[in-house]
């Protein structure tokens, strides 16, 4: 749990930028992972933690949408927004602005630096499919990001 709780928390939390829910999520998958321990071997825990990670997460995502609160309106986009100079919060606006599937093998390729190969085996995706999503995902932040109101 030590080794790879940090990096697993570090994933959800970059996904769904909610730090509760991201451990809950944590919680969740080790508990998965607790429930299977005889099957699972230590050389595949990781990958393991990942794949029921990434999956328990996109249920909560879907559940979340189903249910709705009124009550959480994105301000921003119910207002004008002023000049940004912080860089960090721009790459995160435009990270947000992705689909779930293309902001997950973002953030596993170029924050969690996993190879293809690995973000083929946590998402299930194919290696093709995979950068395909990261390729479209790159195009669409950099459009983003170029946009008038962003330059420095």
């Amino acid at each position: 749990m030590r080794q790879f709780s940090d990096n697993l928390f570090r994933f959800l939390v970059k996904n769904i930028r909610d730090q509760e829910k991201a451990n809950d999520l944590v919680q969740d998958t080790f508990e998965k992972l607790w429930r299977k321990v005889e099957t699972v071997s230590y050389e595949k825990a990781k990958s393991y933690l990942f794949t029921t990670g990434y999956h328990t997460m996109i249920d909560m995502i879907r559940r979340d949408k189903k249910q709705g609160n009124f009550e959480e309106v994105n301000q921003t986009k119910l207002s004008h927004s002023e000049q940004y100079t912080d860089l960090n919060e721009i790459l995160h606006e435009a990270l947000n602005t992705l689909p779930e599937q293309q902001k997950s093998v973002v953030l596993l390729r170029d924050y969690e630096g996993y190879s293809y190969k690995e973000i083929e085996e946590i998402t299930g995706l194919k290696e093709s499919q995979v950068k395909v999503y990261i390729y479209r995902a790159r195009i669409a932040m950099k459009k983003f990001l170029v946009k008038m109101e962003y330059v420095l």
